[in-house]
C-alpha cells in the first residue's frame, strides 16, 4: 500500500510541475537568470513588475494570441 501511495504522490508532483510550466511559473526565474548572465548591469525587476510588463507587452503586441 505504501508503494502505491508513493507512486501516486510522485504522479501528482509531476502533474503539478507540468501544470506550473504550462502556466509560465518558471518564466520569471529564467528571465532573472538571463539578465544576470547576459546583462549584469541591468536592474532586475521585481516579480510583480515583470508580470505587469509582460502582460502589458502582450496587450500591445498580441502576435502570439489566438484572439
Amino acid at each position: 500500500m505504501r508503494v502505491a501511495g508513493n507512486v501516486c504522490a510522485a504522479k501528482v508532483r509531476a502533474f503539478a510541475s507540468w501544470f506550473n510550466a504550462v502556466l509560465g511559473g518558471q518564466d520569471y526565474q529564467r528571465y532573472v537568470d538571463h539578465l544576470q548572465r547576459n546583462h549584469p548591469s541591468r536592474e532586475i525587476p521585481s516579480e510583480r513588475e515583470y508580470w505587469r510588463r509582460r502582460h502589458a507587452d502582450a496587450d500591445t503586441s498580441p502576435q502570439n494570441r489566438c484572439c
